[in-house]
């Protein structure tokens, strides 16, 4: 009886459902126009004094993010590994109009470097407004052209305990102060791209953690999540390397200035999207449309995927973290890197008010 139930409901409900979206979307478009024209007018939030830790802001988003919370005369707190590089980024957003910034070095996959600069940071300001949790790493090789699987944990936790670590630890002063926790997450979550699978998958397992984590913190503290398509930055430019087999420590190219339309305006979405409550801020949001084709008809996405690739020809595989380039007619393999990247200085988190 249960099978012929289950027969019928998965002859009616597709079919329904599509022709009650089809009847509902003017409506609910309206609706969302609505809410949208009433928290920008009447809840956006002030940001005049509020306290905001950005992670991985050293580079690319982050770094955009911070300048954006500087317009809005917030208080910054800019983590990441390389502290040189933040003490020049606290500067140029003091000039564009920040209250104060301090500068943390530490490694968000660690929690114990999380807990120091959660506590130096309550310790100095009293409090936590918003977190936002911008570090992200991506990759673009075939996944059986691997053969060197250590940067498979460097990938991960990067992209999903880089961001869980600093949410736990800060959590209970985000609800005492009713904050925010902005997240770094990317369309690949449930738009699978060739040569980007430890990516998406942890990137999928960033957002289901986050959308569950909503449902338990009711309404106390807000969670936006932000999805981007592909755009400039470092994380596409630059290239890592592993130390000792588990740490990451970035190369010099990496030190190149991420700027441009792109990722500036998608820093201006998220911190606008943030201070006004929204849930999602999505960039381009046309992308949206590849759902449907995703929950409906899948076989057209993995045709055109496909297609591209097809287009391609011989594979040219970049190892972002173990690896170079491979060129035309290669061996399929990536090679590894030779130069030993300088190590970071042992010792406690340093911070200092600048």
């Amino acid at each position: 009886m249960m099978d012929l139930v289950t027969s019928f409901l998965n002859l009616v409900v597709p079919p329904a459902t599509m022709m009650m979206l089809a009847f509902s979307w003017p409506a609910l478009c309206f609706i969302n126009a609505c809410e949208w024209v009433y928290n920008t007018l009447y809840t956006i939030e002030d940001m005049d004094g509020k306290v905001v830790i950005i992670t991985g802001a050293s580079s690319g988003i982050g770094e955009q993010i911070a300048y954006e919370y500087a317009k809005r005369r917030a208080n910054l707190v800019l983590v990441a590994r390389r502290e040189q590089r933040l003490r020049a980024i606290s500067e140029k957003a003091r000039y564009l109009g920040a209250n104060s910034a301090i500068v943390i070095a530490a490694d968000v996959v660690k929690e114990d470097d999380c807990r120091r600069f959660i506590n130096e940071t309550v310790n100095f300001y009293g409090r936590v407004d918003h977190l936002v949790n911008a570090a992200s790493l991506g990759h673009t090789f075939y996944f059986d052209e691997v053969t060197d699987s250590s940067v498979f944990p460097i990938l991960l936790d990067i992209n999903f305990w880089g961001n869980v670590y600093p949410t736990f630890v800060a959590l209970p002063y985000l609800h005492q102060s009713n904050g925010r926790v902005i997240v770094n997450a990317s369309v690949e979550n449930w738009l699978p791209l060739p040569r980007m699978s430890l990516y998406a998958a942890a990137k999928a397992a960033l957002v289901n953690f986050y959308e569950t984590l909503r449902l338990e913190v009711n309404n106390d503290v807000g969670i936006t999540i932000a999805t981007h398509g592909w755009i400039g930055g470092e994380m596409t430019r630059g290239k890592f390397m592993l130390e000792e087999g588990a740490e990451m420590q970035w190369k010099e190219e990496r030190e190149l200035q991420a700027s441009g339309g792109p990722v500036e305006e998608f820093a201006r979405l998220i911190v606008s999207g943030a201070c006004r409550g929204d849930a999602y801020v999505k960039y381009p949001s046309w992308h949206d449309t590849f759902l449907l084709f995703r929950v409906f008809a899948p076989n057209v996405l993995n045709w055109s995927f496909r297609l591209l690739l097809s287009t391609h020809g011989t594979r040219r595989t970049s190892m972002v973290g173990v690896g170079k380039p491979i060129s035309e007619g290669g061996s399929g393999r990536y090679l590894m890197e030779t130069t030993s990247p300088r190590k970071l200085p042992a010792g406690p988190i340093t911070f200092s008010k600048t």
